[in-house]
């Protein structure tokens, strides 16, 4: 099909009017005053914006359902501090309504795993917000494996297994440990029993997979970031509330940064810093980072609105397009398929009636690797 007379908004370059040519569920064309192909349907989009489909590179999106309760949440397997052995794949259910909301509002591509009640909690998975079937919908199935550093872990296991942070720090660097001189026996033709979490964390130290770190806190931020720069790892920095506080440490740990999400209350002290402030600092220090919801924690579909209270503390309209597309993107690593308009990437797109970050701005449709959804 070809969608003709648009404002598009590739994100990478400028803003045009123009058309856009979807072929074989990736976008094709580019440009201005594209011919029609023989038989090619026509979408005549005058008036009307067309940006990439958002890209929301931290949530939990399926995983915890709405209308229910205990038996529609899988986001915590609550049963031991380390799982990385768990995968967000097994506990994501994509018929949700949730996952419907956030399609119909142009959220196109999510990664969602477990949430932050484990020291190491399992694997996230990246998927298209579209069908009936989570292995259909797959991006990348095991995207990031999950850490968390601070309250969380700490609250869940006070009476069990955890009481400082310290010992946060101590059963990652020993599950971390224990994987190296696992892999090692391994790849040296020694005969080790099978290990279920090694094997899990194997592609972790590997760097193969990124550690996705919850941190709030200014010092949990650089927990993580010891660990990460101590065995030589690629992690993310997911929350952040305390980075503009020391922002230089962030910087010079070359880590991305996924900041949010500030649309909640003061729920923990570990917030107390919380402003939508922090993006503006994360841009003007040079660092890689995208906006999240860290749905249910915020609706999945108020994903541009948390982008646009943002721009209300400095951020200017483009960077907030941008970490909510195609910045997402880059820190997830998919960059080549989602995240900006460009030839050769999915044919994820929203055509709508104003900016991305208007709240009266209206879907008018949503296309998913080419097939056009509402």
């Amino acid at each position: 099909m070809l969608l003709k007379n648009g404002h598009v908004f590739p994100v990478e370059g400028e803003d045009f009017f123009g058309d856009i040519r979807i072929s074989k569920n990736v976008i094709a064309g580019v440009g201005k005053d594209l011919d029609a192909l023989p038989k090619e349907e026509i979408i005549d989009c005058t008036g009307l914006n067309i940006y990439p489909g958002m890209v929301e590179a931290h949530c939990h999106l399926g995983m915890e359902e709405s209308s229910i309760r205990m038996e529609g949440n899988d986001v915590n397997e609550m049963s031991d501090p380390l799982t990385p052995q768990v995968r967000g794949i097994d506990g994501c259910y994509i018929l949700d309504e949730s996952v419907k909301n956030a399609r119909e509002a142009g959220i196109t591509c999510v990664a969602a795993g477990p949430g932050s009640a484990n020291v190491v909690g399992g694997t996230f998975v990246c998927y298209k917000t579209n069908g009936k079937c989570i292995d259909d919908a797959i991006v990348q199935e095991n995207i990031a494996m999950k850490a968390a550093f601070g309250e969380n872990p700490k609250r869940v296991y006070q009476d069990s297994k955890i009481k400082t942070r310290m010992n946060i720090a101590a059963l990652l660097r020993n599950l971390l440990f224990k994987t190296k001189e696992y892999m090692e026996k391994k790849e040296s033709g020694k005969d080790v029993p099978f290990n279920m979490q090694y094997e899990a964390m194997i592609p972790v130290l590997k760097k193969e997979m990124p550690l996705k770190c919850h941190a709030h806190r200014s010092d949990d931020i650089l927990t993580a970031i010891r660990i990460g720069k101590e065995f030589d790892l690629d992690l993310t920095l997911d929350h952040v509330t305390d980075g503009a506080i020391i922002v230089d440490k962030i910087k010079e740990s070359g880590y991305p940064c996924i900041v949010g999400p500030a649309f909640t209350h003061k729920s923990k002290y570990e917030l107390k810093a919380k402003s939508f402030k922090t993006p503006k600092v994360m841009k003007e220090h040079g660092i890689l980072f995208s906006i999240t919801t860290d749905s249910p924690v915020v609706p999945q579909e108020y994903l541009p609105i948390c982008a646009a209270l943002s721009v209300k503390e400095g951020l200017s309209g483009k960077d907030a397009i941008e970490a909510i597309t195609l910045s997402p993107a880059k820190i997830l690593k998919i960059s080549d398929r989602v995240g900006s308009i460009k030839v050769g990437k999915d044919a994820d797109l929203i055509v709508c009636t104003s900016s991305l970050l208007d709240p009266q701005n209206e879907i008018k449709n949503v296309f998913i690797d080419g097939k056009q959804i509402n």
